[in-house]
């Protein structure tokens, strides 16, 4: 298959709505990351996107809209909560699982009775969703468990071949995946954290959000995977990552007594140059919102680099910056060691 990247203009954008109407796929820039998407009324376009990506077919997909009336029939309900936070945070980077509707495609929610919904703000998004009149099933449009895309280069780098159509909007200015929370139990349940945060979600709901187990340690054996973004190993590399856990000194120790040939540092902007080996800096030390914006292409970086054991520095675990974490747990299929 010939894939062809267009800049997001209205001609591609109408070529996009086209290719989707007719149950085809085609990736499209969101203000997290790039997605693959589909009509998420159609099943057999769908099971596109999972060939595609090479995903397993158990991993439920966000559907994205771009008007609360598209939740009709996508939705069995639409709790107050769930109005709150819309009119809090959409259109933005968060997605709220709720019970599922009669008209959304089996295929997308992977056997669950929810189905995970946002409104993205990204303006090529929007115009694509309201072009084609659909709601879009789109996950990250990379190979699954790859790092997901933040440019159109990193997508047809993963998607050559794969799909008929790239629309390049430049690149992402969140750069990790939406927030997720559940609101289809008695309490609201954060299952991805991301750039929405659970101290802002706490304040419009005025109510706690408790945090998912799987946001920090691994699915129990067994469990299943009520959002993306919570398998074992995602977001990955070719390089084996561990997270090194210390004060900027305690690191580099670490690595001088750990390097090997192949031996990368991923750390904080400017500390590149102190360190024993070389170097891929993914943002500003306390910043969560600038290290989220370049996590994924620091992990590229890496590859296209040639390392073959990478040591990152540790993020917080608070605020944007645990969605940052929670991601590099799962780059490193939760390598962790105290320096």
């Amino acid at each position: 298959m010939e894939t062809k990247l267009r800049q997001a203009d209205g001609p591609a954008v109408a070529l996009a709505a086209e290719l989707l109407k007719g149950g085809g796929i085609v990736a499209i820039p969101t203000e997290t990351v790039y997605g693959i998407a589909a009509s998420a009324l159609d099943g057999a376009a769908v099971k596109k996107i999972f060939e595609a990506k090479g995903r397993p077919q158990d991993n439920p997909l966000i559907v994205h809209i771009d008007q609360l009336e598209m939740l009709e029939g996508l939705v069995g309900s639409v709790p107050e909560r769930a109005k709150k936070l819309a009119e809090a945070f959409w259109p933005g980077p968060l997605t709220m699982i709720l019970p599922r509707g009669p008209r959304v495609a089996a295929e997308v929610c992977a056997g669950l009775d929810t189905v995970a919904v946002r409104m993205p703000s990204h303006p090529v998004a929007r115009a694509v969703i309201t072009a084609c009149g659909l709601p879009l099933a789109a996950p990250s449009a990379n190979l699954s468990g790859s790092p997901s895309p933040t440019t159109a280069h990193y997508v047809m780098e993963d998607m050559r071949g794969r799909l008929p159509l790239v629309l390049d909007g430049g690149e992402c200015q969140v750069g990790v995946e939406s927030t997720v929370v559940s609101l289809a139990g008695p309490q609201a349940v954060l299952l991805r954290p991301g750039y929405i945060t659970q101290e802002q979600l706490q304040e419009v709901l005025g109510e706690k959000v408790l945090l998912s187990g799987a946001i920090l340690e691994k699915l129990k054996e067994g469990e299943t995977a009520r959002s993306p973004g919570m398998k074992y190993k995602h977001y990955a590399p070719r390089a084996e990552v561990t997270i090194v856990k210390g004060e900027f000194q305690a690191y580099c120790r670490y690595v001088q007594q750990h390097a090997e040939p192949g031996t990368f540092c991923l750390c904080f902007a400017g500390e590149g140059g102190a360190l024993p080996v070389p170097s891929v800096e993914y943002g500003a030390a306390q910043n969560g919102a600038d290290q989220a914006k370049h996590l994924f292409t620091a992990l590229r970086q890496l590859d296209e680099r040639g390392a073959k054991r990478v040591f990152a520095r540790c993020p917080a675990a608070t605020g944007v910056a645990l969605a940052v974490y929670n991601r590099l747990l799962r780059a490193a299929a939760f390598r962790v060691v105290e320096a």
